[in-house]
């Protein structure tokens, strides 16, 4: 069709319907590039407002060699304090109580490498935080534009949480989640500890995690479970990167609405200059080498009802208010140590992600990846032996666990896996 066609009406008279089509093609790609100018315009506003939220105005900033930002920000200027309940709420620094009879961590165990007291945070080669400051990984645009949405950065996806009693395979593989871990039920615990094994284990899709932890539970396994966490991760969806890192977690209603990693919400309420959540640990364990550990250790105040968190033997890192929980606002009724991975991979196929060192327990120190020391905190605020040690792995082919107890390590279990192999297509 020539313009002199079109101008001249003759094809408008002859095809009405088809002038009337190419009309609304127009005026829809005309209105979708509209829209999409707008959706992105609209995502860049609701991701800086994010991000505003998120990084406070920092006294200090460190540069770690691993390219992250470590602000120190002013210890009431902290994102715990946007939450309308912390508003005039009075920092505790320092817990009222603390549990005793812990092991020595000094302690060298005969025949074992362990290094616990040379862990340390890349970004302190580069310098500290002054005084009354915390230090905070600062979240870049790129962080939050990894996730699902805005809404979703920083959260743990749903039913990420192992069930060991009457699991429901269907459950298993919708949520994606596998676990090798050793757990307690069937009293009340007012805190756990264990001293953990850091490694930096492969992940095959950056959507997938791999890590070890503590989880400090109370209610049930539906939509109102209250949890704690905190140990070590590698997270490239979180971090953008594959190093191993210090994390926490909270949630209150089963990683629905509350709750998140490190302090990427207001809840966690940090007291520490030195130690930065999120932020990557140095050195990690090597194959047939030397080995590092962790120790973590999180308990319930019995006089403020709050829930601390240790990081080593001499870092007292911060507390939970109660009034974040329902059930874990008195104590917890389990306790469990171990790992966990997320196999995205399609069905009829598991994923090689790592769990641990990537090596099965029997292969024992040096190559298996392991916790020792696994205590819990009792009513009189002392951490003692777990009783009636259970152990649960959805797939003990691509990941396992296996318990023990000596005088050096205590209670102890080594667990993990290479998921992928011949016994785990």
């Amino acid at each position: 069709m020539s313009a002199d066609q079109f101008s001249s009406g003759r094809w408008r008279r002859k095809n009405p319907a088809r002038l009337v089509f190419f009309f609304l093609c127009l005026w829809s790609l005309i209105s979708f590039s509209r829209a999409g100018r707008l959706s992105a315009s609209r995502q860049k506003l609701e991701v800086q407002k994010h991000l505003n939220r998120l990084n406070k105005p920092p006294v200090k900033t460190i540069q770690s060699p691993d390219g992250d930002i470590i602000d120190c920000v002013h210890i009431s200027h902290q994102p715990a304090f946007d939450h309308p309940f912390l508003k005039d709420h009075k920092i505790q620094t320092r817990p009222s109580y603390h549990p005793e009879g812990l092991f020595d961590e000094n302690k060298i165990s005969t025949g074992h490498k362990e290094r616990a007291n040379d862990i340390t945070q890349l970004w302190h080669m580069n310098g500290k935080c002054p005084e009354d400051t915390i230090p905070i990984r600062r979240t870049k645009k790129e962080d939050v534009l990894r996730s699902s949405s805005v809404k979703r950065y920083g959260k743990k996806k749903h039913r990420s949480i192992p069930k060991p009693r009457s699991v429901d395979p269907d459950l298993i593989n919708q949520s994606g989640h596998q676990h090798a871990i050793a757990y307690v039920e069937g009293d009340k615990y007012y805190g756990a500890k264990a001293t953990i094994n850091v490694w930096e284990p492969k992940i095959q899709q950056p959507n997938e995690f791999s890590l070890s932890q503590i989880w400090v539970l109370g209610g049930s396994f539906g939509e109102d479970l209250n949890s704690i966490e905190a140990g070590w991760q590698v997270s490239p969806d979180l971090y953008g990167d594959n190093n191993t890192r210090l994390f926490t977690y909270w949630t209150s209603d089963a990683y629905q609405a509350t709750g998140c990693y490190n302090l990427l919400c207001s809840g966690f309420i940090q007291v520490n200059s030195e130690i930065a959540m999120g932020a990557s640990i140095s050195p990690v364990s090597a194959f047939r080498n030397s080995q590092y550990d962790i120790s973590i250790l999180v308990w319930k105040d019995p006089k403020e009802g709050n829930w601390w968190m240790q990081f080593g033997s001499n870092y007292v890192l911060g507390y939970w208010p109660s009034f974040l929980f329902s059930y874990l606002a008195d104590s917890a009724s389990m306790i469990e140590w171990g790992g966990e991975v997320v196999n995205s991979e399609p069905e009829g196929q598991h994923t090689s992600t790592q769990m641990g060192s990537g090596r099965f327990p029997e292969e024992g120190f040096g190559k298996s990846s392991y916790f020792r020391n696994i205590q819990v905190v009792d009513s009189s605020n002392n951490l003692k032996a777990p009783k009636d040690l259970g152990t649960f792995t959805e797939k003990s082919n691509c990941y396992d666990v296996q318990t023990g107890s000596n005088g050096d390590w205590g209670h102890y279990f080594y667990y993990g896996g290479p998921g992928r192999n011949p016994n785990c297509p």
